[in-house]
């Protein structure tokens, strides 16, 4: 377990469908989100029991004041080998020298067409025209830029080839998502209609060339490349749920709740343990209970899970 991915708000300027509802949901007031420190504090006790590698997500993490400041802080932990961080790109573009700073240079963009009148039509919201030109910027200035696609079989199958095509023309990876059923809403989807072999099937209609590549035994993508590709791509088989036999990831959401599963609904509170527990021992040796109860897998999480969240609550 050396992966946590640490949400800092679950506020978001993009209401997007497979997200949450429209009219957005019910984020958490500023008095329950976790300060600052109290992030900080939490980062060092994971790193003290193993983790190298932290992730920062949301929501959108640029909507919260004082990120940088905080990123700055993090990025001097000692024992801590990676920060990378999830956004839509709508807010990067003056963050983009600071990050530099700080030798953060892992963005995860969540970007599901690159038709114009789709994006809109996906993420109810018209910032398309700003969401490109921060990823091609990005892009130019050397960062690891990684693009999310969730694929919705209603929605965006048209984006599957260009996003493809992109991956061809620009050293990006472009990772196809399945989707899953954490909208905020009470009935979830019971049938994948696109699971990762069938996004797969289709695309090697189009390139047929492909070659699979090695990836970490940790990895939750299959990669490929297709010959003259400047980038790669790959599938994420997040509702089949194929890799959890070697996941190494931890989540905590903006308030503190510690999910050992993303298919599980039981937290624990982090904000207690804090509050409780004066001394870092103590804290990690809280953490370090709690993760005995982790489910074998997702299926078996699922089971005994109620109805999910929306994926702003859990951080993706």
């Amino acid at each position: 377990m050396d992966y946590l991915r640490l949400s800092v708000t679950d506020s978001c300027n993009l209401r997007c469908q497979y997200c949450m509802l429209e009219e957005g949901i019910a984020f958490a007031r500023k008095n329950e989100l976790l300060s600052w420190e109290e992030l900080l504090l939490l980062a060092k006790t994971f790193v003290a029991l193993g983790v190298r590698k932290i992730r920062i997500t949301g929501g959108e993490p640029f909507l919260r004041k004082g990120l940088m400041p905080f990123l700055e802080t993090l990025s001097k932990v000692p024992g801590l080998e990676s920060i990378s961080l999830t956004t839509n790109a709508t807010r990067i573009s003056g963050y983009i020298n600071a990050l530099k700073k700080c030798n953060i240079r892992d963005i995860n963009i969540s970007l599901d067409s690159l038709d114009k009148t789709r994006f809109y039509h996906i993420t109810r919201r018209d910032c398309f025209d700003t969401v490109m030109g921060n990823v091609h910027r990005l892009i130019s200035e050397g960062f690891k830029v990684k693009i999310n696609c969730v694929v919705m079989g209603d929605e965006n199958i048209e984006d599957i080839i260009p996003l493809i095509h992109f991956a061809h023309q620009y050293r990006v990876t472009v990772r196809f998502l399945e989707e899953m059923p954490f909208n905020g809403q009470a009935v979830q989807k019971k049938v994948l209609l696109w699971d990762y072999i069938k996004i797969l099937e289709h695309i090697k209609i189009h390139f047929p060339d492909l070659r699979k590549l090695p990836v970490p035994k940790n990895s939750t993508a299959m990669l490929y490349k297709a010959e003259g590709m400047k980038g790669i791509f790959g599938v994420i088989p997040s509702f089949s749920r194929t890799f959890c036999g070697t996941c190494n990831r931890i989540r905590v959401s903006a308030k503190g709740e510690m999910q050992t599963c993303l298919y599980a609904t039981e937290t624990i509170d982090l904000k207690v343990l804090m509050n409780s527990y004066g001394i870092l021992d103590d804290l990690k040796f809280g953490i370090s209970h709690a993760l005995q109860s982790r489910y074998r897998n997702g299926f078996e999480a699922e089971k005994h899970s109620e109805n999910k969240k929306s994926m702003a609550l859990i951080g993706g």
